[in-house]
């Protein structure tokens, strides 16, 4: 299937996540996946630079390590990067002490001809990788968050956890919007002039 790009060839949030269908591992295996097919559940997409590196390592085993609370609110993760299969296989069946990512209880995608990374503006053309990009993706497939880091710094699971909260929450509540550093159970507001003044007269 052909990836979409906008009109702009710049993605935002609130357009459709592009399609795509790549070989990835699962459970030491090869397996075809298709991110339409995860339609009816959040995403979390993420992209790094290579197998085999450095911060990459600490960032994978900890998506993977959060896992099944991420399950628990109806979200699947994928990670991608340039590499084959072949190497994505090869690190995973590496021990973590070793500098290996060992089992996981995620898809790893390879995205060697880069297209997926392409698709979504993460490429850096002269590195040959992707950024460490990543992308929330509701249950109709529509990007609601999305944050791109340089290469030489990773990102924190636990601020995705609590985005993907706020994002599902304002989704269930739609008279409602999270103040910044939002958590489950704080106090939210309504984005009306008059009846947001609860909210600020609470704090």
């Amino acid at each position: 299937m052909p990836l979409t790009y906008s009109s702009e060839g710049c993605l935002r949030v609130g357009q459709q996540a592009p399609d795509f269908t790549a070989t990835a591992v699962v459970d030491q295996e090869f397996k075809t996946v298709k991110l339409s097919d995860y339609r009816g559940k959040y995403t979390v997409l993420f992209f790094y630079p290579l197998d085999f590196t450095f911060v990459c390592p600490t960032e994978i085993t900890a998506f993977s390590d959060r896992y099944e609370e991420f399950k628990k609110l109806n979200t699947e993760i994928l990670g991608v990067s340039v590499d084959s299969e072949f190497s994505h296989l090869a690190w995973i069946q590496t021990d973590r002490k070793a500098g290996g990512v060992g089992d996981l209880n995620y898809p790893l995608v390879s995205d060697i001809k880069k297209e997926v990374s392409a698709a979504y503006n993460v490429l850096d053309p002269e590195a040959g990788v992707a950024l460490r990009g990543l992308f929330i993706i509701d249950k109709d497939g529509v990007i609601q968050h999305a944050t791109i880091n340089n290469l030489s710094f990773g990102r924190n699971v636990e601020e995705t956890l609590r985005t993907l909260q706020a994002i599902q929450y304002v989704q269930s509540h739609p008279d409602e919007v999270c103040p910044a550093g939002w958590q489950p159970g704080d106090q939210t507001m309504n984005p009306d002039p008059v009846k947001s003044k609860v909210y600020f007269s609470a704090i």
